[in-house]
């Protein structure tokens, strides 16, 4: 019996590659090209990216603009609007993608598994029931049909 085998040669690039010095939550939005960096929304205190290394199409990342490390260090208002683009972001990739569920989390620090344990940001992550992300724990491999840019205009678009 032989193994079959999924190439996912993208992934090597983020494995190997440099990590960013700065903090991908700040950067992003300062440099104001939303296309380039994915944002799909800004709102006044808080924004919605893509996620460049997605577990799913779709991947989205809700944050403030304010570079904190913890939910609890959030004012009121950044509180309310990172729920509300949240809650946003599940309407937005439900009309976009039709998924049969979700994930919605966040990772806060670096050993509950934050990439970027200084800014703290919400994952909402869609799933099918056949979707593939089983191999993500058995082969470190995602299966993901659209491209980065395909899903940022798709998802733009949903979130008006």
């Amino acid at each position: 019996m032989s193994a079959e085998r999924l190439w996912a040669p993208w992934r090597l690039d983020y494995i190997k590659g440099p990590k960013p010095d700065e903090c991908i939550f700040c950067t992003s939005p300062a440099r104001g090209d939303d296309a380039a960096t994915h944002i799909a929304h800004r709102g006044g205190r808080c924004f919605v990216m893509l996620n460049a290394y997605p577990y799913t199409n779709g991947h989205l990342m809700v944050a403030p603009y304010r570079h904190v490390s913890s939910l609890e260090h959030l004012d009121e208002q950044e509180s309310a609007e990172l729920s509300a683009l949240t809650r946003r972001a599940l309407g937005a990739l439900r009309g976009v993608y039709g998924p049969d569920g979700f994930n919605v989390g966040v990772n806060e620090g670096k050993i509950a598994g934050a990439g970027f344990a200084g800014h703290i940001h919400v994952h909402v992550v869609p799933r099918w029931e056949a979707d593939s992300n089983f191999m993500a724990v058995t082969a470190d491999t995602r299966v993901l049909p659209q491209t980065l840019e395909d899903s940022f205009a798709a998802l733009r678009g949903a979130f008006g």
